[in-house]
């Protein structure tokens, strides 16, 4: 939980204006002195986007002004707030929907009045709110229209609220597009805003918007995120409730690998502070909104769907707290079980290794078959066709970010004429068979095997995993070995060779086969094959096209 003292930490602004401001547990009696008899300015002030704190005499003049039913209104009251809660915690409750353009603390009855930039971002709060009751400090409070259609406070008698105010959200109402997206813009520092801008280096996996959003709900309540690619990097925008949280995130994760040796994350705040997002897909999403269409023509989030994600945020995270997370579907389960490993500090490095592959064709599979399948995506321990259901196999990799990789992307793929479905198992190895006992050579361990692609850390190998494709990347080919060579041999696995192209160095080529099965027959057959002259062929799946 955070005090004041942490937070004059996280905003620097707010410490140069409050020279006298202290823990309000210790200065009570001062806090009233100061604030005594000053909640409003006359009705024909005009001051806007400032910041009064009132003290419990004060708050008299509001009792029974507000109706649980009352009429929309910018202006919002805000009741059972905890004890010790901060006003930037009460401004983030709005900065989702909209700027804040004022609020009045009446901490003396837990109460607070919030004041939108429009009537309609207030709408839209109340909106959500009643369907998604909100939590601060693990405690539920109640959101309303207020009967005070604006609010006129007097800001000369308290600076710390009105800097905090202004630190968070700024009283500048530019919007800006950003390109492919639109965002609308207050002019920050940086440093204060809840929108964090983060660059991926070394992308050799995908990073998916559901891995970002499994990462950084770790250090609080995330609300939107938008993907893109500029400047041929991935590129996204992910906004908190709270800049606290935004804080604490870069601090934490600036610099590290999402997976081990790759995928690392640049991070740094946007001069954003509020994120538009149009459409809820794989692009772009705000959990705060999960009606939202998808976009292109395509249907609007299942209802189920929909549902998951309303329930995912509704505890709205304390400064320091970790949110529970409720991924809604199979696809974000695996993206999330992936990011729950990634190779950072205070983040779990668990997992399961071991897949079962169901379908198979049991009169072709072997276990070298599925050991250089799979090991396209991990180094394969050990190997295990069931002896009394030859259909199915259990395959054990190195950790479970491999197991994860290998099926994420072979699930659904055909080998040997069959669609092969792969899972998590529920065994956390393969046992090899007991000594003596013949299992027809259908368990076999690979654990010291010389082929395998991912031992060494930092592996080049790490940029060349692709999901399955009709375009093979082939490498360590001997001058000797000519086109027609290569084309001969893989037309000999059964397929089509439709083209082929060396690199300039004729070390290396890629060749493109007439489908994906035929691509992954061909990778099974001719991986490490020895082409003559010392040379073993290594066969990868290629991202590029002939």
């Amino acid at each position: 939980m955070y005090n004041c003292a942490v937070l004059f930490h996280f905003f620097p602004l707010i410490i140069l204006n409050l020279r006298f401001v202290k823990d309000t547990r210790n200065s009570h009696r001062g806090s009233d002195e100061l604030l005594s008899g000053s909640v409003l300015s006359s009705p024909n002030s005009n001051m806007s986007s400032m910041v009064v704190t009132a003290n419990g005499n004060d708050s008299k003049k509001f009792k029974g002004e507000d109706k649980m039913d009352g009429a929309p209104s910018r202006v919002l009251h805000i009741r059972k707030l905890p004890g010790e809660v901060t006003e930037t915690e009460v401004i983030a409750l709005g900065l989702p929907f909209g700027k804040v353009t004022n609020i009045l603390m009446l901490k003396g009855k837990n109460q607070a009045f919030l004041e939108l930039a429009t009537e309609e971002a207030a709408i839209t709060m109340v909106n959500y709110y009643s369907a998604v009751t909100p939590h601060l400090r693990n405690q539920p409070i109640y959101i309303q229209y207020s009967n005070h259609k604006e609010l006129k406070t007097d800001n000369t008698l308290n600076q710390r609220a009105q800097a905090v105010l202004q630190a968070v959200t700024a009283v500048q109402t530019a919007n800006t597009p950003l390109s492919g997206t639109t965002v609308s813009e207050s002019a920050v520092t940086p440093a204060q805003s809840p929108v964090l801008r983060i660059i991926i280096d070394n992308m050799y996996y995908p990073v998916t918007l559901d891995v970002l959003h499994q990462i950084f709900s770790k250090f609080g309540a995330v609300l939107k995120i938008i993907t893109f690619t500029k400047n041929n990097q991935f590129q996204a925008l992910l906004q908190y409730g709270d800049p606290v949280n935004a804080q604490q995130a870069k601090l934490a994760l600036d610099g590290q690998n999402i997976y081990n040796a790759c995928c690392t994350l640049r991070i740094d705040f946007s001069k954003l502070v509020n994120l538009n997002v149009k459409y809820n897909n794989d692009k772009s999403r705000d959990y705060t909104r999960p009606d939202l269409p998808s976009g292109d023509g395509q249907p609007a989030l299942d209802p189920a769907i929909a549902a998951a994600f309303a329930k995912e945020t509704s505890l709205l995270a304390v400064p320091g707290a970790l949110s529970p997370l409720a991924i809604p579907n199979a696809a974000a389960a695996a993206a999330a079980a992936a990011a729950g490993r990634v190779g950072m500090p205070g983040v779990s490095a668990g997992g399961n290794t071991v897949l079962l592959v169901s379908n198979l064709n049991e009169e072709m599979v072997t276990p070298q078959s599925l050991f250089t399948l799979f090991g396209v995506y991990g180094d394969v321990q050990r190997v295990k066709i069931l002896y009394n259901k030859k259909d199915s196999a259990l395959i054990q990799m190195a950790d479970g970010n491999q197991s994860q990789l290998a099926m994420n992307h072979l699930n659904g793929q055909k080998m040997y004429g069959k669609i092969i479905r792969v899972t998590l198992s529920k065994h956390q190895t393969v046992q090899l068979p007991r000594e003596g006992l013949d299992d027809q050579g259908l368990t076999k361990d690979f654990g010291n095997s010389p082929l395998h692609r991912f031992k060494k850390p930092g592996s080049k190998n790490f940029q060349n995993i692709f999901p399955p494709s009709a375009t093979l990347h082939l490498s360590n080919i001997p001058p000797s070995v000519a086109e027609e060579d290569l084309r001969t041999l893989f037309a000999n696995t059964g397929g089509t060779v439709k083209a082929f192209k060396f690199f300039q160095d004729h070390k290396m080529a890629l060749l493109q086969m007439a489908t994906v099965e035929e691509a992954i027959q061909a990778l099974i057959d001719l991986h490490n094959y020895n082409l003559g002259e010392n040379h073993h062929l290594r066969v990868s799946f290629s991202k590029s096209t002939i």
